[in-house]
């Protein structure tokens, strides 16, 4: 609640940003699977054109077309994540945990993967740092295929590590871990455009 009091004004910036750019909505709210395999609405500033997930794939490609302006730079900034602190008020997320997967992929957890959904999930763990660059990881082309051949599995091994370990400890060293990947990320992102 401290937070979306002092992120308050910034939000507002933000909302009227993406309105001016692409009109309404201003969140995008996906389902995806949570605790206990019941599926939620995620909260995110929308940093897409509208229907992007007709248009185009699931997963975001690097350069994606369907990325705004305004979206573009929070992506990069993370900002775009940051009102998940609704779902972390209302219970369905917490601020450390296995980052919700898609409801397709989330139906597919065999054996150990079903460890993921034992715990809440989380605006960040293992696999959001691991891969805090996503889209130059799956590339221009097929980003989907990509996605589910090189980094699902991946994430899923790095989401059980989480749900194996969930501690205090181990929720504060991600904690910092993210602050600083953030930071770095929000950092490199500036001085690339300023160079541009």
């Amino acid at each position: 609640l401290i937070l979306i009091l002092i992120l308050w004004p910034f939000y507002s910036i933000i909302a009227v940003a993406i309105v001016i750019e692409d009109g309404f909505p201003v969140f995008y709210r996906p389902y995806r699977g949570g605790y206990k395999n019941k599926p939620f609405r995620i909260f995110k500033f929308r940093s897409m054109v509208k229907n992007a997930d007709k248009i185009g794939g699931c997963t975001t490609a690097l350069n994606d077309s369907r990325i705004t302006k305004v979206g573009n730079f929070l992506r990069k900034t993370k900002l775009d994540e940051t009102p998940q602190l609704f779902n972390v008020i209302v219970g369905t997320m917490s601020f450390i945990g296995p980052r919700p997967e898609l409801l397709k992929y989330v139906e597919k957890y065999e054996e150990d993967e079903k460890l993921i959904m034992s715990v809440r999930p989380g605006i960040t763990d293992f696999s959001s740092i691991e891969f805090i660059n996503l889209d130059e990881v799956v590339g221009a082309d097929n980003a989907d295929e990509m996605y589910e051949k090189y980094v699902l599995k991946k994430k899923n091994q790095l989401r059980i590590k989480y749900a194996k370990e969930v501690s205090f400890v181990t929720d504060f060293k991600l904690f910092v871990r993210t602050v600083l990947g953030v930071t770095k990320k929000a950092i490199s992102f500036v001085l690339l455009s300023k160079h541009k």
